[in-house]
C-alpha cells in the first residue's frame, strides 16, 4: 500500500471514528439534529421490505447476461473467446422478454435456471447497464473529462461505497440507512429498521437509523447471552445491571443505553423467532450461504408484525465475484447460488403471504470488462443487475441493450460500460416504492436532482 493511499486511509478512519463519537454523545439528547433538518418522518399503514443482495468484487455482466442474438453473440465471442459461454449451452436460459428490444436477445448463465423461472412468470426484471454516476455522461463527456464522476472509479473499496452510500470509502451514511431515517419513528423499534445479516456495510447506516447485526441462526448475544458469571447467577446479574444501569458520566451513560437496548433487542427477536414455525422455511438449499442469510431475512419478516415493523430494510451479501482468474471454473457456481437462493427467498414470501410486500436487488462494486483477461476478466463499470418480488414488472429488460464489443460508443474501453442508468435512479425506483416521497428523494440520493425527474422512476416496481 502506498504512503498516499494509506494515509488517506488512516484519516478517513480518524474522520469516521471523532463523527461516530460525537454522535454517541449527542443522540441521547437530539437523536440527530441534522436528520431531523433534513426530512420529516414518513408514515406506513402497512409493511413492507427491501432487501439489498451485494454481489463483492464486481459482477461480470457479459457471462450472468449474456448476448444471444447471432450477431451480438459473435461479438462477445470474438471478444472473449477462451472464457465465453457456448451459444447451443444457453439455449434453456434464453430470455424472452414481453418488451421488445429491437431485435437484440440474451440468455441467462446456464446456472441460472432458477432466475429463469421468475423472469418467465413475472416476478423478476433485469436493469440493464446500471453503474455509478454523478450526473448523466457521455462518452464524449469521460474522454473530455467535462463532467464530474465518481471519484476512483474501478477501485472495489470505493466503488462498493458509492455504490451504497453516493460517496467514496470513507462515507459515513449509506441511501439504505437514510430510508431508515424516515421510517424508522413508524416501528415498534427503530432498532429493527436498518437489519444485516452479512456483518457491516455502510448501506444501511443512517444518519439517525442504526443498523442491526443478525447471524443466520438469529440475533447476536451480548455477553454470549450467558445466564452466569463464573459460575454464579448473582455475579451475571450484578454485571448486566452495571452495564445498563444509569450513570452521571455522559460516555458511560451512553454505554449502558446502547447495552440495554442491545440486551432487549436480543430477548425481543429471540421470543418472537421461537414462535416463527420451522416448516414456513424448507425451501432455501443447504450449503449456500447467501441462502443461509434470506432464510434468517425470510424469518424475520415472518414476525415483523409481532416486533411492530412497518417498514425494514436488509442487508445480504456474497463474495468471490473478483475474478480475474477461473472465471470459468467459479462464476457459474456463484451464479447458481444467487439465483437458487434469490428464487428460494422470494417462494417462502409466497408461501408466508407476504410476496408483493417484499423486494429484493441486486448489487455490486461493478461490472466487469467484455474483453478477457487470460481466464478472467477486469475491473468494469456499467453491469446488468436483478430485481425479484410480488410487486416487480417482470418478464421485462428495462433500459438500453448496450453495444458488444471494445471500445463502441456504449464503453470507455476493453467492453467498460459508461453507465446509462445511474444507481440514483435504480435506488430511487425501489425507495418510492417503499414510500418515500418525491420531495423526500435528494435527502435519500444526493445526486438524484442532477437528473430529469421524469427518469427517477424506471418502473419495474
Amino acid at each position: 500500500m502506498s504512503d498516499f493511499i494509506h494515509d488517506q486511509s488512516r484519516r478517513a478512519f480518524l474522520r469516521r471514528s471523532a463523527e461516530l463519537g460525537l454522535a454517541g454523545v449527542a443522540t441521547p439528547f437530539v437523536t440527530s439534529l441534522a436528520a431531523i433538518g433534513e426530512a420529516a418522518a414518513a408514515t406506513a399503514s402497512d409493511y413492507k421490505a427491501l432487501v439489498c443482495v451485494f454481489l463483492y468484487g464486481g459482477m461480470d455482466y457479459a457471462n450472468t447476461l449474456t448476448p444471444y442474438d447471432s450477431a451480438s453473440y459473435s461479438q462477445y465471442l470474438a471478444a472473449r473467446a477462451n472464457i465465453a459461454h457456448q451459444r447451443d449451452a444457453l439455449a434453456a436460459t434464453a430470455l424472452t422478454p414481453s418488451n421488445s428490444l429491437g431485435g437484440r436477445q440474451y440468455a441467462l448463465a446456464p446456472t441460472m435456471g432458477s432466475m429463469k423461472t421468475l423472469f418467465d412468470a413475472g416476478k423478476a426484471a433485469v436493469i440493464l447497464n446500471v453503474g455509478t454516476l454523478v450526473q448523466p455522461t457521455t462518452k464524449a463527456q469521460y474522454l473530455a473529462n467535462s463532467v464530474k464522476l465518481p471519484p476512483k472509479l474501478f477501485s472495489h473499496n470505493d466503488q462498493q461505497s458509492y455504490f451504497m452510500a453516493s460517496n467514496p470509502e470513507g462515507a459515513t451514511s449509506g441511501w439504505g440507512g437514510r430510508i431508515g431515517d424516515l421510517f424508522q419513528s413508524g416501528n415498534g423499534s427503530s432498532t429493527l429498521t436498518c437489519i444485516n445479516a452479512s456483518g457491516n456495510a455502510v448501506y444501511l447506516t443512517g444518519k439517525a437509523a442504526v443498523q442491526y447485526s443478525i447471524g443466520t441462526g438469529g440475533p447476536i448475544a451480548l455477553i454470549n447471552n450467558s445466564s452466569t458469571l463464573y459460575s454464579s447467577q448473582t455475579a451475571m446479574a450484578t454485571l448486566k445491571s452495571l452495564m445498563t444501569g444509569s450513570n452521571a458520566n455522559i460516555l458511560a451513560n451512553e454505554h449502558a443505553r446502547v447495552s440495554k437496548r442491545a440486551l432487549d433487542t436480543y430477548a425481543q427477536v429471540s421470543s418472537a423467532l421461537n414462535n416463527a414455525p420451522a416448516s414456513n422455511f424448507t425451501l432455501f438449499p443447504s450449503g449456500n450461504g447467501l441462502a443461509d442469510q434470506l432464510k434468517i431475512v425470510a424469518r424475520m419478516i415472518s414476525v415483523s408484525q409481532e416486533l411492530g415493523a412497518k417498514r425494514q430494510v436488509f442487508f445480504v451479501s456474497l463474495g468471490g465475484f473478483d475474478l480475474h482468474d477461473n472465471l470459468v471454473a467459479q462464476h457459474p457456481g456463484l451464479m447458481q447460488r444467487v439465483s437458487d437462493a434469490m428464487k428460494a427467498f422470494y417462494d417462502t414470501t409466497v408461501q408466508l403471504g407476504v410476496a408483493d410486500k417484499v423486494t429484493s436487488f441486486t448489487a455490486s462494486d461493478f461490472g466487469r470488462t467484455l474483453l478477457s483477461n487470460d481466464d478472467g476478466s477486469d475491473h468494469g463499470w456499467g453491469s446488468m443487475h436483478f430485481a425479484v418480488g410480488g410487486a416487480v414488472q417482470g418478464k421485462r429488460l428495462y433500459g438500453a441493450p448496450p453495444a458488444v464489443g471494445n471500445n463502441t460508443a456504449d464503453d470507455v474501453g476493453q467492453g467498460r460500460l459508461l453507465p446509462t442508468t445511474s444507481v440514483d435512479q435504480y435506488a430511487a425506483t425501489l425507495a418510492s416504492w417503499f414510500g418515500v416521497g418525491t420531495g423526500d428523494l435528494a435527502t435519500v440520493l444526493p445526486n438524484i436532482g442532477n437528473y430529469n425527474p421524469s427518469s427517477w422512476n424506471l418502473g419495474f416496481v
